[in-house]
């Protein structure tokens, strides 16, 4: 026996609404095409009174000119920094291999001290 009196029993929802108030999904595809169009163009927006367009998966400046630095200046130093990177990384190359051969060295010096000692305490002992 329920506390209040009454069990719980929603109302029922009631049925809903077109899934769509358009009547294009009625219209042939070539109508469609028409109508709609399939090349939509590249994407374009304006910042700061900076007009942009999206090509080649970057964003670039539609006038020539952004943030105040010329789109070939931009490119040049793209390229100049790339060339940069690939120094940077070939020369940190050079000197990991040079610390490699500095310990190499090392450790071959202290052997052959080692070695050295070995061979002094020895005739030291036949004397």
């Amino acid at each position: 026996m329920p506390l209040f009196g009454r069990t719980f029993s929603p109302k029922k929802t009631p049925p809903r609404k077109s899934a769509s108030l358009s009547n294009l999904h009625n219209l042939d595809r070539s109508t469609r095409e028409v109508e709609l169009g399939l090349d939509y163009g590249t994407p374009t927006m304006n910042l700061a009174g900076q007009s942009l367009k999206f090509e080649n998966g970057q964003w670039i400046a539609e006038t020539g000119v952004s943030g105040g630095v010329d789109r070939r200046e931009a490119q040049r130093l793209r390229r100049r920094n790339q060339q940069l990177e690939e120094e940077n990384n070939l020369l940190r190359l050079k000197v990991d291999i040079l610390l490699d051969m500095l310990s190499e060295t090392t450790a071959e010096s202290h052997l052959m001290e080692k070695e050295l000692d070995e061979l002094k305490s020895v005739s030291r002992r036949r004397k």
